[in-house]
């Protein structure tokens, strides 16, 4: 493996502090951003770096194997629902969903402090 290959689900301010490091990681690829809202810092950024938008989450699901990581920083209860429901109907082995409280501890780990959540009350349905 020579690269991860990652989704973000969220776009506002937990995920775009962590795309800006997954973003400058030369080992990442960053598949695709997702968020509801397309003023989101985070969905600037990945236009920025050329990588796919939607407002559809899961239409960078159901890209299957070819992710190897979504990472989930919506704070929704029925996204996360919503993409473990799709894991287990699809049978994909491969990818995994990361919960938002680890990406927390690995950009607190990267800054010696612990970064805080923030979300914004938003229906995904």
């Amino acid at each position: 493996m020579d690269t991860i290959r990652i989704i973000l689900i969220g776009a506002g301010e937990t995920g775009t502090p962590l795309l800006r490091q997954l973003l400058a990681a030369s080992f990442v690829e960053v598949v695709g951003v997702a968020d509801l809202n397309d003023q989101m810092p985070g969905i600037q950024l990945a236009k920025e770096h050329g990588v796919q938008t939607t407002n559809d989450f899961m239409s960078l699901v159901r890209l299957g194997d070819a992710v190897d990581i979504i990472i989930d920083v919506t704070g929704v209860a029925k996204v996360r629902e919503d993409l473990r429901r799709y894991m287990q109907e699809s049978n994909n082995r491969h990818t995994i969903i990361m919960h938002e409280l680890i990406a927390v501890l690995l950009m607190s780990l990267s800054q010696d402090k612990l970064v805080s959540m923030k979300h914004n009350s938003v229906g995904y349905d």
